[in-house]
């Protein structure tokens, strides 16, 4: 593991975060992250945030956020560009969420206080329950039981999301460069995360993955773990990365 360093960020040009854990404090945006991505905006370097978050809060984030090019949603389901009203660009295909649904009752069977988030009705691409007190036990369990429906099961920090096999973030990102930003390498890319669902980003062919300080708490539940750790925790932490970047910079 890496301390951040301005000598790895000196060809950044777009930065892809995680958003709850990762660019919250304690649930929230705080003041001085808004005027981080104002900066960052200032330097040239793009801002898309990858988040679990439900279509229905994204399309919010993207027209109101100030300073990001766009969010991409449900685990990497679908790509709101900033600041256009105009439908997303969808990378899973959403007539499968019948069969999420039926998984979601099944684990019911042995998990009856299961209850879905209270955003689930405006989501298209995948089916999420509140992670609340549940043990990596009970989650390796669950997992288990959803992949015999064919499906794949991922948790955060705040949710769990029962979702296609192939459906990631770091798959969208590549179709985000592809559309978004086609003359940028993968070494001008740097991705950011805090928890399993962000392990896409963690690995392969992401050369700069980055995770805040508040990552320890899930280390050994890793199959891909960052190349860089932030000192600091949380939005902290995504704000101390981006000093490094704008240090590169000078």
């Amino acid at each position: 593991m890496t301390a951040l360093d301005p000598k790895f960020f000196q060809n950044t040009q777009l930065i892809c975060t995680d958003m709850d854990g990762t660019l919250t404090v304690s649930g929230q945006f705080t003041p001085k992250l808004l005027f981080t991505f104002n900066r960052l905006q200032s330097n040239q370097i793009a801002v898309v945030i990858a988040t679990g978050r439900s279509a229905g809060w994204c399309s919010g984030l993207a027209l109101y956020l100030p300073g990001i090019h766009g969010v991409i949603a449900e685990n990497g389901g679908l790509f709101y560009k900033a600041q256009q009203e105009t439908a997303p660009n969808f990378f899973h295909a959403w007539d499968s969420r019948q069969a999420m649904e039926t998984a979601f009752q099944d684990l019911q069977k042995n998990f009856p206080d299961l209850k879905p988030s209270v955003d689930n009705s405006f989501r298209y691409t995948d089916w999420t329950f509140d992670k609340g007190n549940l043990s990596i036990a009970e989650l390796s369990q669950m997992k288990r039981q959803v992949q015999d429906h064919g499906l794949d099961l991922i948790y955060s920090s705040v949710q769990v999301h029962i979702k296609a096999p192939e459906q990631s973030k770091g798959h969208a990102l590549q179709q985000v460069l592809i559309q978004e930003f086609p003359e940028l390498t993968l070494d001008q890319v740097v991705t950011v995360g805090d928890s399993p669902n962000d392990q896409s980003l963690f690995a392969e062919p992401f050369p700069h993955s980055v995770a805040v300080a508040n990552i320890h708490e899930y280390w050994d539940q890793l199959d891909f773990h960052p190349k860089y750790l932030a000192t600091q925790q949380e939005g902290h932490g995504f704000i101390e990365l981006a000093e490094c970047i704008l240090k590169a910079k000078l």
